[in-house]
């Protein structure tokens, strides 16, 4: 059995894993770039890999400077820009950057959301949240298919479709994949059984009666 799904590149731990770095390197090189001593160039016009990323708070900015540090290990130098959240969000909406840290938030009922998040008219109308330009047929297929659904299966299966293709087209650089949920708490605070699927709720907790 093949399992196709989708992981998370895996290094060796040590922040220097020349394995990815090399298979980085030979990806960037089919893109059409080449590492000239300790610059990656443009092979047709010699202009060196550079790009600005945008933040507004300090730990934004670390995120970024780390992520800096590394890229210039592929010779790409990035320039980190702190700026106040007036200016972030003015050219957050402008589209104004080249790279910003961001979430989208998602329910566990996908909707017409999506479009404004992903969709190709998204793309060129300043104030929507596809913020990386995404214009792809098959994602606005993907979104006309689960707003069209009428069952859950076929639902189900088009937001799938949906996650599998803009997994598949790269545009961002993922943070923060913890798979469980921290919370600290006193003994005498309890929770339901059950937790919902989006998380612990701690405004439907309660405080045991007999606790003093």
């Amino acid at each position: 059995m093949i399992d196709g799904s989708y992981r998370l590149p895996v290094s060796d731990g040590s922040g220097r894993d020349r394995i990815l770095l090399r298979e980085a390197l030979d990806l960037l090189e089919q893109a059409g770039y080449q590492l000239d001593g300790t610059v990656l160039r443009n092979k047709a016009t010699g202009e060196p890999l550079r790009f600005e990323i945008l933040v507004t708070t300090r730990d934004h900015e670390r995120i970024a400077l780390a992520y800096a540090r590394d890229l210039k290990r592929a010779g790409i130098e990035t320039v980190v820009r702190a700026v106040d959240p007036v200016q972030f969000d003015q050219r957050r909406l402008a589209f104004d950057f080249d790279m910003i840290p961001n979430r989208w938030d998602q329910s566990l009922s996908p909707g017409n959301e999506q479009s404004f998040y992903w969709g190709s008219d998204a793309a060129d109308t300043q104030g929507t949240r596809n913020y990386m330009g995404a214009k792809d047929p098959a994602v606005d297929a993907m979104i006309a298919a689960m707003l069209i659904a009428r069952d859950r299966t076929s639902f189900v299966d088009a937001v799938r479709a949906l996650d599998r293709v803009l997994i598949s087209g790269f545009y961002v650089v993922p943070l923060y994949n913890v798979q469980e949920q921290w919370i600290a708490r006193w003994n005498r605070v309890q929770q339901p059984k059950a937790t919902a699927l989006s998380g612990y709720l701690p405004e439907t907790w309660w405080q045991r009666p007999d606790a003093q």
